[in-house]
């Protein structure tokens, strides 16, 4: 049976393309809110970290009611980094919207999330976005887009896919490229009623669902949401919950939700389409099912894609220790990790050598940053490694991750930039320069990008664009000579003084100001030279009865940098950590005594 009273789709689209603002338009131009005008922006970004950084990392359920249809919508990460939320949510949904910006095209995560999509067998409504751009080129990224869907392999029906245009900031959008025919958001939202297919289900069949996604509530414990694929749910019936591995138990639900708007209502039942919360299972998994008690049958579990990133996570065990934190322990940190686990099923954690130390690998050096940031606000305190690509063996041969990264930046720095990937295994595979921008793809190896990120941003003076995509295992392309610096490490234990810091800043790059506390071991600039240095940041100045020429001048010091977490994580070397507490990062040697690590080197 196909039910008509409902839709359910994903808004998916390369980062900053506008799903969010899409959303709001969405909620706002249906009446969802009694007063649309008091409601901000990017409604859906209800995190802090995503406020801040402007950009979506978790998915977000909401819906709409349009004109007697209930639409339910999943705003997705644009990020490839996240790229597991948006896997797991093709399973929800049964059609997509995809935003394309009218002056960019298709970009390296349009490709991605477009491919997830396909390979769902899922309808796509085109929506070329930001048509009141100066620059913009509707009919250009109309053919790029076609191309794209041929290039990923979709089926005849897929690829006539219908076109309408949007300026979603605006909320307004329509079947041509004009502003002036645009009113309103309703172009689109008749387009979902009228060309995603409604969901189809058994509702006398046994009970069946699989949880997408879990948040938890504080009343009501783990939340797990998912959509009904057969059967029906009453609240408070009792069902089967049977895990990714197949071991299957008795429980009964404690709640049964629907999303209304951006909230969430008590409904007494649900049939096959809906989308719905439930509560009342306690060890609840991603990729698990839900089924009747009699003739349940678990769905199909979901591959993931595999983590390419591993980082190593630990207990602090600087000097500092303690001090500025309120969880510093072995057993905080991997109970922190543990429940991190059960919300991202890109995630992977192991033991490591040694007391305390765990190995945590991600899709990339932002998943294991933004998960760090929430430690870190959360009140935690770490320690954490250089990010290292994982490898893999097949066949006797060694293979490491390839990514495909697209850049975009004034002609002028294509030099040094071109420069800078060779330098790092990266082999040019498409150069084209328009109105004198230049477009660069590489395929590179992920160890390569790691710690080029803000030196690409120096480079090209913060006018660049860097996107990357995965392009999967390829054969080791060997040894790559980047990153390679010189650190400028404390030898004293005490508070940095102007006047130590005067004589250090003319050696290369401080990071620290003057009377802040350091440690012996702690690294607190970068060496002008690829060596490393012991300094005494900690210096006095002598007061002596005597004058000389030159006494009593101002010491002028330049501003320190101040390095975000992005910014250390690229920075440290193999020998290197990163001390993450809620207040501070510092840069540390691994090894912090000098005599010792000198001997390690040995």
């Amino acid at each position: 049976m196909q039910r008509t009273d409902i839709r359910n789709i994903a808004i998916i689209a390369h980062v900053d393309h506008g799903k969010t603002t899409l959303v709001d338009a969405f909620l706002k131009q249906s009446h969802t809110f009694r007063d649309s005008e008091s409601m901000g922006t990017t409604i859906m970004d209800s995190n802090e970290l995503e406020r801040e950084r402007g950009i979506t990392i978790f998915s977000k359920n909401a819906s709409i009611n349009w004109n007697g249809t209930k639409i339910n919508l999943v705003d997705t990460p644009g990020h490839a980094d996240f790229g597991g939320e948006v896997e797991r949510v093709m399973n929800l949904v049964e059609g997509c919207l995809l935003l394309v910006d009218a002056k960019e095209g298709p970009m390296p995560q349009t490709k991605f999330v477009l491919k997830k999509a396909l390979e769902a067998g899922h309808k796509i409504i085109v929506v070329i976005n930001k048509i009141d751009k100066q620059d913009a080129r509707p009919s250009w990224v109309l053919n790029h887009t076609f191309d794209l869907f041929i290039d990923l392999g979709a089926t005849e029906e897929q690829a006539h896919f219908p076109v309408l245009y949007a300026s979603a900031i605006r909320g307004i959008a329509g079947t041509e490229p004009s502003l002036d025919q645009m009113k309103d958001i309703s172009p689109i939202l008749d387009a979902v009623v009228s060309d995603i297919p409604g969901p189809v289900g058994d509702p006398d069949a046994p009970f069946q669902m699989a949880i997408v996604n879990i948040f938890y509530d504080n009343f009501k414990g783990r939340m797990a949401v998912g959509r009904i694929a057969n059967g029906k749910i009453k609240q408070s019936q009792s069902v089967l919950h049977i895990t990714r591995g197949g071991v299957s138990s008795q429980t009964k639900l404690t709640v049964l939700q629907m999303f209304d708007g951006l909230s969430r209502v008590d409904v007494d039942e649900a049939i096959a389409g809906d989308i719905v919360i439930v509560a009342g299972i306690e060890d609840a998994q991603i990729g698990d099912s839900i089924v009747d008690l009699v003739g349940g049958e678990a769905l199909p579990v979901h591959s993931i894609e595999e983590p390419t990133v591993k980082m190593t996570f630990g207990a602090n065990t600087s000097p500092f220790s303690g001090k500025e934190g309120e969880y510093s322990t072995a057993r905080h940190v991997e109970e922190r990790l543990q429940r991190e686990l059960l919300n991202d099923v890109a995630l992977r954690v192991e033991k490591a050598e040694g007391d305390g130390q765990f190995v945590v690998s991600g899709r990339g050096e932002l998943h294991l940053a933004i998960l760090i940031e929430k430690m870190r606000r959360e009140g935690y305190e770490l320690q954490v490694s250089r990010p290292q690509v994982i490898f893999k063996e097949e066949k006797g041969e060694r293979l490491e991750p390839f990514e495909l990264v697209s850049i975009e930046c004034p002609e002028s720095f294509s030099g040094i930039v071109i420069e800078k990937m060779g330098r790092r295994r990266g082999e040019m595979k498409d150069m084209r320069v328009e109105n004198g921008i230049v477009y660069l793809d590489f395929e590179i190896p992920t160890r390569g990008l790691i710690g080029y990120r803000n030196e690409f941003l120096t480079d090209t003076k913060g006018q660049g664009i860097i996107n990357t995509l995965l392009l999967g295992y390829r054969p080791f392309a060997g040894d790559i000579g980047a990153n390679e610096h010189g650190s400028m490490i404390s030898m004293e234990d005490g508070i940095t003084m102007s006047y130590a810091l005067s004589n250090l800043q003319e050696r290369g790059d401080l990071f620290l100001d003057h009377a802040v506390e350091v440690y012996k071991g702690m690294v607190v600039g970068q060496n002008s030279r690829l060596e490393d240095i012991e300094v005494n940041p900690c210096k006095e100045k002598r007061l002596s009865n005597m004058r000389s020429k030159g006494e009593g001048e101002a010491i002028n010091l330049k501003s320190a940098r101040h390095m975000t977490l992005e910014m250390c994580l690229e920075y440290i070397g193999d020998d290197e950590l990163l001390e993450v507490t809620p207040k501070s990062l510092r840069i540390r040697k691994t090894i912090l005594v000098s005599h010792l690590r000198r001997r390690s080197k040995d």
